[in-house]
């Protein structure tokens, strides 16, 4: 007991120690990925919103801008402040560039002051092209400042859009009709145009269908044109450049250096000689960029009068607080460090309190299974739960109880066997006494007792070596066709003379029996193992019945049933009846004690045969002993 003692420690802290080590690593780790985490998901959630109110100022920058666009004041642009203020929930306020209020979406009396600095500028004459391109409704490029709705003297009256519209339907049912999807859209100023799926004009060239109709610029086109045009000469003469036409997108060709003179009279007209033309010359590339630059300011200069004048774009929150970031200041720090701690103190206090609970029951375990090393003959452990310890203990219990019902079998078995052996050895040794001494004459009475506790020592001996070779899976058949019937016959035929000696009525009831494929000599055994035991006991006037019969479809089972008609087995028996040197009765007679090995045999022998061996009984009025073999046994 002092080893048992001695041996809990090593264990304790080994699970221990394991147990405490991977609940501090996964509490490390956990507290780590945790917080990992916690920090990427904030700086997300903080870059997700950051994104969103920069799509919504987008939002909010492009509609002020179309307004402006489309309008030659800001008088009247409260409405979609308010408008754009609930749909985004931001407060957004407009002032001009003095900061005069234009607009405001505040609805406190005294609504906070304004930041310092704009959020945007809005001016379609100069477009922040970064918010531009954030819009998703944006019109604005980095190439082009001015805001393409800034349509102003472009905007077609509706006479001249009727006609367009209806050139520009013709032309896309053509196309439509060719095989070519199309639509009809209309531009800020609008004018329509044809646009195929696909944005490919060439396809539209092997068909009747020319949407080239919609190119020639209209009677208020060309007008607002040509003002743009004296506009951007105007510019280039005072660079000392020549004039440009420009086309109707606004892009231009080679410079023009045709003399202008004043217009003469009607009659002179004739006589005045043609003033020569200088061809055109080939821009540069310096040439085009003070073109580009000329044009735009024309532009801003045609449009001016037609667009809103800038104005400054303020958007914030309604109480003026800011978005909310993620400070990792040292006294963060401390206490994320501080919960880390306090989660990982918890984590290994769960952890010693379960790893006590855990090994408790298995220190009990333990010293139980060294007691039984020492010698006890039956340890158990006290079972404290349905988890996987309490299942544990339940096993340990059973496998004690199971191994001391072992160890007084086999000391039962020891018992027996040295009874069963002394028992004719005595009696041989004493009439070999007799006779030595002259006490007993060798006649054939003296021999045949002799010959027959001989005989019972042998067949204990068979037995054992039986049991033996089939626990050691030795035990070899040779399997061979058997009438079933024929052999019950044999059987009932050599125990006949045993059976009217004690009064019993041995009945065959064999019918149509099927062959079965078996040892002949092994089933002879197990059968007259079971007839014997029934002869035993059965009292004088009872009956022992020997029958087969087969059982499944095929048949696929033979059934051998040997029914008696003698005292029965109790309930409480019944599951024993098949082991080793037990008997119900504990007796040793030669009529009814027996060696308790007999049926061992038969169970041994049925499966070695791939059956089983059971017994059904009702105590007073007898039992049945059936063995169901499958009709073609397994090769040996």
């Amino acid at each position: 007991m002092g080893r048992g003692r001695s041996s809990r420690v090593p264990l304790r802290r080994s699970l221990l120690g394991r147990l405490l080590g991977v609940s501090a690593l996964v509490a490390a780790c956990s507290v780590a990925a945790t917080a990992w985490l916690a920090v990427q998901t904030t700086s997300g959630a903080i870059k997700q919103e950051q994104g969103q109110n920069l799509t919504a100022d987008a939002r909010i920058y492009d509609t002020l801008l179309g307004y402006a666009a489309r309008h030659p004041t800001w008088d009247g642009v409260d409405a979609t402040v308010r408008e754009l203020a609930e749909q985004s929930g931001r407060r957004v306020a407009l002032t001009t560039q003095g900061r005069q209020p234009l607009a405001d979406s505040a609805t406190a009396t005294a609504p906070p002051a304004l930041p310092p600095e704009a959020s945007a500028v809005v001016d379609p004459l100069s477009v922040d092209t970064v918010l531009a391109a954030r819009s998703t409704e944006g019109q604005g490029t980095a190439a082009d400042r001015i805001d393409p709705r800034a349509v102003g003297p472009f905007l077609l009256p509706a006479a001249e859009r009727a006609a367009l519209r209806r050139t520009a339907d013709r032309n896309a049912v053509c196309l439509n009709r060719a095989g070519i999807a199309s639509d009809v859209v209309v531009g800020p100023s609008g004018r329509p145009r044809v646009q195929m799926v696909g944005n490919d004009p060439e396809r539209a060239l092997g068909t009747r269908c020319d949407p080239s109709d919609l190119d020639a610029p209209t009677a208020t086109e060309k007008k607002a044109l040509s003002a743009l045009d004296a506009l951007a000469d105007a510019c280039l003469k005072r660079q000392g450049r020549d004039g440009v036409r420009l086309n109707q997108d606004l892009s231009w060709g080679e410079a023009v250096a045709v003399p202008r003179p004043a217009p003469l009279p009607s009659d002179a007209r004739e006589a005045a000689p043609v003033p020569a033309v200088e061809p055109p010359r080939e821009l540069t590339g310096e040439d085009d960029r003070a073109i580009a630059s000329c044009v735009g300011t024309a532009r801003s200069e045609q449009l001016s009068s037609y667009v809103a004048s800038p104005a400054l774009l303020f958007i914030g929150d309604e109480g003026g607080a800011t978005v909310p970031g993620f400070d990792l200041s040292p006294a963060n720090t401390a206490k994320i460090a501080g919960a880390a701690a306090l989660v990982l103190a918890l984590t290994v206090g769960a952890s010693v309190l379960a790893g006590a609970r855990l090994v408790r029951p298995l220190h009990a375990l333990t010293g139980a299974a060294q007691r039984m090393r020492d010698g006890e003959e039956h340890a158990s452990v006290p079972v404290r739960g349905d988890d996987e310890i309490g299942r544990l203990a339940a096993a340990f219990n059973d496998m004690s109880a199971h191994r001391a019902r072992l160890e007084e079998q086999r000391k039962a078995m020891v018992s027996d066997v040295a009874h069963e052996l002394r028992t004719p050895l005595s009696n041989i040794r004493g009439w070999l006494e007799a006779a030595q001494d002259g006490l007993a004459d060798p006649d054939p009475a003296f021999v045949d007792s002799l010959l027959e506790e001989a005989v019972q020592l042998q067949h204990i001996i068979d037995d054992l070596q039986d049991l033996a070779a089939a626990d050691a899976g030795v035990l070899r058949l040779h399997p061979e066709p058997v009438p079933v019937g024929e052999l019950l016959g044999q059987v009932a035929a050599a125990h006949q003379a045993r059976a009217e000696t004690a009064g019993v009525t041995l009945t065959v009831v064999a019918g149509a029996a099927p062959v079965l494929h078996a040892d002949p000599v092994r089933l002879r055994q197990a059968v007259g193992n079971l007839v014997s035991n029934a002869v035993r006991h059965t009292p004088a006037g009872g009956t022992v019945t020997l029958r087969a019969y087969g059982s499944g479809p095929g048949p696929e089972v033979v059934v051998i049933e040997v029914a008696d008609t003698g005292t029965g087995i109790p309930a409480a028996d019944l599951p024993y009846v098949f082991d080793r040197f037990w008997r119900a009765e504990k007796s040793r007679s030669r009529r009814t004690g027996g060696s308790g090995l007999g049926l061992a045999i038969v169970r041994k022998l049925a499966e070695a045969h791939g059956g089983t061996a059971g017994a059904s009984s009702t105590e007073g009025m007898g039992s049945a002993f059936t063995l169901r073999l499958p009709a073609t046994a397994p090769s040996p």
